[in-house]
């Protein structure tokens, strides 16, 4: 049996790496904004006053929020599938390597959790993951069917539920901003120490990861995880260039429904029934035409030559995931420079636009000296190395 190795540089795949580098940036600008403010109790359509943040939020709304996460879940996947498919080409047992790596991604994903900030994905992406791993034997067409299914007979069903509750119902369908916990977020991560912000960090993850929620975070996740093995089973991405006619006509397609249901609450009405739709299932069309787009883009050579050091900030997708988070609450709570809640959202956005940029530049300076970003490095070391003894024991 040979032995189970990383991914070397040669096997990467160019439109993955940039397509995983560009959705760190669409959800650190979204991150960015729960850094700096209590995003996750405002009435976020009324609770930005500045003329600059009014003109600002419409755009994050309509073109980042929500539609990232669905991107990244299904690079997730696609990454899966590959190291599936290479597994078998090298003749080695993919599912023990697959479950520590993903245990090990599980025990990062906590740590970042509950000590670093509340809005960790890693843990769901690990859980997802491994559940993922029952269906992985399932061919890429049947994958991409059962995840198609999987995201949208549950969203169009609650969408539509939603929809015909708000015209029955406009109380209950209405935002409000939760004040209890806005006052209290304001004073743990503003005022408080580590004991008030560890427990206001846990509450922050509880109340979206708690059981009430996870069948909305599972089906918000899960199916693109499949969507996203199924297409990396198919190569889809690198099969882009041997068809450019259809896969423009699908982006044009799933860009103008994409962006069709993200305008909802600014062009029908700013309710939680449309802005449900416009997350739910909005954001995953709009999702999937980004990286069409990214992988159009990338047959031009001049164009892919521009968009090439995204690549870097995606081979370094851990490492840079994380220090984003640390990187904005070192600068945002009170154990750090303590301005949370003093930020404007523009302020905040264009913040994270400049920490990205030098994350970029960083990330092409770290692997022209070495294989694998820290993180990386440390999450292959603790998943490879028992592996390799085992298959060197067998």
């Amino acid at each position: 049996m040979q032995v189970i190795q990383p991914v070397s540089k040669k096997e990467r795949i160019l439109s993955l790496d940039v397509i995983r580098g560009f959705s760190l940036l669409g959800i650190f600008i979204i991150n960015m904004i729960s850094f700096h403010s209590p995003f996750l109790y405002i009435d976020q359509y009324t609770w930005w006053k500045a003329p600059g943040d009014q003109q600002v939020f419409p755009w994050i709304d309509i073109l980042v929020q929500a539609s990232f996460y669905p991107l990244f879940a299904m690079l997730f996947g696609y990454g899966l599938a590959v190291q599936q498919m290479r597994s078998l080409q090298r003749g080695t047992n993919f599912y023990p390597l697959a479950i520590r790596r993903l245990v090990v991604l599980l025990f990062i994903g906590s740590v970042h959790a509950f000590l670093i900030w509340s809005g960790d994905i890693l843990i769901n992406y690990a859980l997802f993951g491994l559940l993922l791993l029952f269906f992985m034997k399932m061919s890429g067409k049947a994958l991409l069917w059962a995840g198609s299914l999987l995201f949208l007979l549950p969203q169009m069903f609650f969408s539509i539920l939603m929809f015909l509750v708000s015209l029955t119902d406009q109380t209950g369908v209405s935002f409000y901003s939760d004040l209890t916990n806005i006052t209290n977020s304001i004073e743990a991560y503003g005022n408080g120490g580590f004991k008030e912000i560890f427990f206001q960090r846990f509450e922050d993850w509880y109340n979206v990861n708690g059981p009430e929620n996870m069948m909305f975070v599972l089906l918000s996740i899960f199916p693109m995880l499949m969507i996203g093995a199924g297409a990396g089973k198919l190569h889809i991405l690198e099969r882009i260039p041997d068809n450019k006619k259809f896969w423009i006509t699908l982006l044009v397609i799933l860009s103008i429904v994409g962006l069709s249901l993200k305008s909802l609450p600014f062009t029908v009405e700013a309710n939680v029934a449309y802005s449900y739709i416009q997350d739910m299932l909005g954001a995953p069309f709009l999702s999937v035409s980004y990286a069409i787009l990214l992988a159009l883009l990338l047959i031009n050579r001049k164009i892919s030559v521009v968009l090439k050091p995204l690549a870097a900030a995606g081979r370094m997708s851990l490492t840079n995931y994380l220090a984003q988070s640390i990187i904005g609450t070192l600068i945002f709570y009170n154990y750090g420079l303590g301005l949370y809640g003093e930020v404007t959202l523009a302020t905040g956005t264009w913040l994270a636009a400049g920490i990205f940029f030098i994350q970029v530049i960083v990330s092409e300076i770290w692997l022209a000296k070495f294989r694998h970003g820290p993180m990386e490095k440390l999450w292959r070391i603790l998943t490879y190395r028992k592996v390799r003894n085992k298959s060197a024991e067998e």
